[in-house]
C-alpha cells in the first residue's frame, strides 16, 4: 500500500501561481504513475495531471493545458503539481493519487480508475 499525503493548497488570486505537493510513503517502489484530480464543489472529479514514476511521461487535462506542469523528485517521493494563471474556476479539492498498474490507456485519458491510492486533499481557492 502506498500513503500520500498532499500540501500547498491556499487562497490565492485569479492570475497567481501556486505549487502542491504530494508525499508518497509505504511501498513506493511499486508506484508506476502519480497524478493529480480535482473536485470543485458540487461537480465530479476531474482528471488534472499524471506523470510516470520512472519517465517524462506526463498526461493533462484540457482545462490545464499550458498552464499546469507536474513534475516529480524520486528522492524526495515527491510529486508536484505547479499551477500558473489560476482561474476561479481551478478552485477545487485537490487530490494526489497513485497507481502500480501499468495502464497504457492512462495517458490518453487519465481516469480515477486508473488509480490504487488516493490522498485526503488540499483545498485550492482562487478568489480577488
Amino acid at each position: 500500500q502506498v500513503q500520500l499525503v498532499e500540501s500547498g493548497g491556499g487562497l490565492v488570486q485569479p492570475g497567481d501561481s501556486l505549487r502542491l505537493s504530494c508525499v508518497a510513503s509505504g511501498r513506493t517502489f511499486s508506484i508506476y504513475a502519480m497524478g493529480w484530480f480535482r473536485q470543485a464543489p458540487g461537480k465530479e472529479r476531474e482528471s488534472v495531471a499524471a506523470i510516470r514514476w520512472s519517465s517524462s511521461r506526463t498526461y493533462y487535462g484540457d482545462s490545464v493545458k499550458g498552464r499546469f506542469e507536474i513534475s516529480r523528485d524520486n528522492a524526495k517521493k515527491t510529486v508536484y503539481l505547479q499551477m500558473g494563471s489560476l482561474k476561479p474556476e481551478d478552485t477545487a479539492v485537490y487530490y494526489c493519487a497513485a497507481t502500480g498498474s501499468a495502464h497504457d490507456s492512462l495517458w490518453e485519458n487519465l481516469r480515477e480508475e486508473h488509480m490504487d491510492s488516493w490522498g485526503k486533499g488540499t483545498l485550492v481557492t482562487v478568489s480577488s
